[in-house]
């Protein structure tokens, strides 16, 4: 029931983003000194207030260069505005946050506040995170926020994250590709069998080009759901799946793969999706990919290729997306400034001008006030962004799907199917053994984190 009553939530929100606006609406590393920057393995400190400063916070995220750069301006505002406060910022790229952030958790030396994404459980479970309850109606204003991306951070009894924006995957294009290939532009309502035809037909019209990267596993989630199941059913602590679900699913995409028109497993290696700064997409040698629309302006801003996006391919229960907190902030159990903590995060979700340096990067605001601010201001990107998360708004009020956390153990659970689709992809093992290993490793780690918590 509460699930059921976090989705309406969700849609009514974002319903009225869209009629606020006509449209509604993780990554690499850089260098450069601006607050915030430890790409080189040091730290800068902005100079607002350093001498004077009463308080220093450590905060980390993960991004590409463009998210660095504008959270480093936000954090330079927040210190002009409290210049007690100093503030050091930690920046990495994705594939090597969480490693970084479980060290420091496990030797005590954490940031005092971290961004966190669907994991959350993870650190939820192991009593690291801060309680925010008690600064709510002081530090923390959650009276603007929109109350489904508040319940979202209360696990366990307490206000452990709050959501820093809301977005939802779906299929980015790049149009100039297809162009070239005389072939039409997908629109909402295809299914996978059509997504697999493309992807091997502009593979086979452009030399040098492919139809798609291989998101076995970034979409995995959203084909259970399409076929009534799902990766973590959080209600009851256990796995929402079986190995007999997943099959089809691995086969799906070694079948297209044998087609020629999946990413080869080493380029998708070397120029993986997840790095923005690296994708193929933006290089213009694959037509289509996975992507949460919070990621589409990242995307273009690299390429002079016009890039769309459309609704994930359909299954059987319907496109199995919903909206979803993008990522969000959470603090150290262990901080000595939990009130500087919850005025930090304040400033994230409440401040204008913040949310006008931010923008949509890391998804649709979560405060009515900065979402009607963004919209006057939205440029032709962001307004694909706003459109597309309008229509996938629109489809979840008749085919409505419950919101996913990660699974407990979701760092190992990733590296596991990863391992197995390169298996795969590499000749190693064969669908249906490697299937068979992925799913008995699975069930391994999330009875052994389960016993842990």
């Amino acid at each position: 029931m509460k699930k059921r009553m976090l989705m309406v939530a969700l849609i009514m929100v974002l319903t009225f983003v869209t009629a606020c606006s006509g449209g509604t609406s993780s990554p690499g590393a850089g260098g450069g000194n601006t607050p915030g920057n430890e790409a080189q393995g040091g730290t800068t400190t902005p100079p607002a207030g350093s001498e004077d400063a009463e308080v220093e916070l450590r905060i980390m995220w993960w991004g590409d260069q463009k998210r660095a750069d504008i959270t480093n301006q936000v954090l330079q505002l927040f210190q002009e505005k409290h210049p007690n406060i100093r503030i050091i910022g930690e920046f990495s790229p994705a594939t090597g946050y969480f490693d970084k952030l479980n060290t420091q958790l496990a030797s005590g030396t954490a940031a005092d506040v971290f961004f966190l994404g669907g994991n959350v459980v993870d650190y939820a479970t192991k009593g690291v995170l801060l309680d925010l309850e008690p600064y709510v109606g002081n530090q923390l204003d959650l009276s603007d926020m929109d109350e489904a991306m508040i319940e979202y951070g209360d696990l366990g009894g307490k206000l452990v994250h709050i959501s820093a924006g809301a977005n939802a995957r779906g299929i980015v294009l790049n149009e100039r590709l297809f162009e070239e290939a005389g072939m039409p532009l997908p629109e909402d309502g295809w299914n996978w069998e059509d997504y697999a035809r493309i992807s091997n037909e502009i593979a086979g019209k452009l030399d040098g080009v492919y139809g798609s990267y291989n998101f076995t596993v970034e979409g995995m989630d959203i084909y259970l759901k399409q076929h009534g199941k799902q990766l973590y059913d959080m209600e009851n602590n256990q796995l929402g799946f079986e190995e007999a679900d997943i099959v089809n699913w691995f086969q799906y995409w070694e079948e297209t793969a044998q087609g020629g028109g999946i990413v080869t497993p080493e380029l998708a290696v070397s120029h993986p999706q997840g790095d923005t700064s690296k994708s193929l997409i933006v290089t213009g040698q694959v037509a289509m990919g996975l992507i949460p629309s919070n990621q589409l302006a990242a995307h273009q801003s690299l390429t002079e290729d016009k890039l769309t996006m459309v609704q994930v391919p359909r299954g059987e229960k319907g496109t199995g997306v919903v909206f979803e907190s993008s990522q969000g902030l959470s603090g150290y159990a262990k901080t000595e400034h939990p009130e500087e903590v919850a005025m930090l995060i304040n400033f994230f979700i409440n401040d204008p001008e913040a949310a006008k340096i931010l923008g949509n990067d890391r998804g649709v605001p979560v405060t009515a006030q900065n979402r009607a601010l963004l919209e006057k201001e939205t440029d032709e990107v962001q307004q694909i962004v706003y459109d597309y998360t309008s229509r996938v708004s629109e489809a979840t009020k008749t085919e409505p799907f419950n919101v996913s956390y990660n699974m407990p153990g979701n760092t190992e659970f990733t590296t596991l199917a990863e391992k197995s689709v390169q298996e795969i992809g590499f000749g190693r093992k064969n669908v249906e053994q490697a299937v068979a290993d992925f799913y008995s490793g699975t069930v391994r780690i999330f009875n052994s984190n389960i016993q842990a918590q």
